[in-house]
């Protein structure tokens, strides 16, 4: 028996499964192939805002039996944003995946949008807003975003403006969701001790009445803007910065070889960065670099907070990083320390079903086809230091 399978319902609904025979519980993910790239600039925080409001109550549910729901069966259950795309999932034991298709296909297919609760939600928006406005380490990425790639969907905040909240209508919600929640942008997962079939049926009786509609709208890679961003807030202690390089789409053929680079910069506490900035200059305390990718364009970032006095050296040091992975090669010994980091990090990460559900819909969503644990294990494998190293020359330009 496969452990693996995907079919495809007659009005373009997309479901993923994997069997895991040995668990108890099975993860359930309801994917919107559509996140905050999609929107305007005046509908930008709408795929946000209608997540939230999902959980607000449907035809059949109110929000406390809801909650009462998923409660009685000991589950659990939330929702998430991206940049591409926006998640319903729930995790549960195998006896209660009925309960929980129930609950999901609920929550996506008939969202009540009461003009009440829009409202109450709105001011908890804000409040979401102005958290991240004082909350330095996640007002300093929004910032990154927003100028690395100005004017572009991309560089726009998941959570939208106070501005752009505000002029979100019942009407222009409720439009947004119908034109969005169709079949044909809906992805659904799941992993645990499950039968594809059985639950591929169930998921027929609850979507397949659905019909399909527009495909979301074309999206364009964005332009980048090289420079130099300062927002001043006199109340905080430290500085907190990013400094970032274009890098690569999330199925890019070098993506493998980015990882290790990234990993060895300051991925792991081994890094370069972590070791010379934290542990040898006692600079920082967090300290590290990530690499963002999207379907068509990504970064590599490198976040430090320090003191205003140590500001310009962290720079400096981490600049001087960029330059000796230009110059030279990384020796075997740092390599494979790289690689075993990044092998032991995924196959930990994938020993829970909701981690695996989340890894299926990626990799539908970016590759339309699943990849083998042991397909990603022999790509890291293959990255060589000479290849880092040509990678280093090409984005630390």
């Amino acid at each position: 028996m496969e452990l693996i399978n995907r079919k495809q319902l007659s009005n373009g609904l997309t479901v993923v499964t994997e069997r895991m025979p040995n668990l108890r519980s099975i993860s359930l993910g309801v994917w919107l192939k559509k996140g905050s790239r999609h929107e305007s600039g005046s509908e930008n925080g709408i795929s946000h805002f209608i997540e939230h409001l999902l959980f607000k109550g449907t035809a059949n549910r109110s929000a406390k039996e809801i909650a009462l729901t998923i409660d009685s069966i000991g589950g659990h259950i939330d929702a998430f944003t991206s940049k591409e795309y926006t998640c319903f999932y729930a995790k549960v034991l195998d006896e209660h995946l009925p309960v929980a298709l129930d609950l999901l296909s609920d929550i996506v297919l008939h969202p009540r949008f009461d003009p009440a609760e829009i409202e109450k939600e709105r001011k908890v928006i804000f409040e979401e807003i102005r958290m991240v406005d004082d909350t330095p380490d996640e007002l300093v990425y929004d910032l990154f975003n927003e100028y690395l790639w100005p004017n572009h969907p991309l560089g726009r905040p998941i959570q939208g403006t106070v501005e752009s909240v505000s002029g979100m209508t019942p009407e222009i919600l409720s439009r947004y969701f119908r034109e969005s929640y169709h079949p044909g942008n809906l992805l659904i997962t799941a992993t645990g001790n499950l039968e594809h079939d059985k639950l591929v049926t169930e998921i027929r009786r609850a979507f397949e009445p659905l019909t399909n509609g527009a495909a979301p709208p074309a999206t364009t890679p964005p332009r980048l803007n090289p420079g130099l961003v300062i927002r001043d807030k006199k109340e905080l202690g430290q500085i907190h910065l990013c400094l970032g390089v274009k890098g690569f789409p999330l199925n890019h053929e070098h993506r493998f070889q980015e990882f290790v680079l990234n990993t060895l910069l300051g991925g792991a506490m081994s890094s370069r960065l972590f070791q010379d900035i934290r542990e040898d200059r006692g600079l920082a305390y967090n300290v590290f670099s990530s690499v963002n990718s999207f379907r068509d364009t990504g970064y590599l970032m490198v976040y430090a907070a320090t003191a205003p006095e140590s500001a310009e050296q962290v720079v400096r040091l981490v600049l001087e990083e960029f330059v000796a992975l230009k110059e030279k090669a990384p020796a075997e010994r740092e390599m494979k320390m790289a690689r075993d980091h990044l092998k032991g990090s995924l196959m930990l990460s994938l020993e829970s079903s909701s981690s695996r559900m989340s890894n299926l819909a990626r990799q539908e969503v970016y590759f339309q086809r699943p990849f083998t644990l042991n397909e990603i294990l022999e790509g890291i494998d293959r990255v060589s230091g000479e290849e880092v190293k040509h990678l280093a020359r090409e984005m630390f330009d």
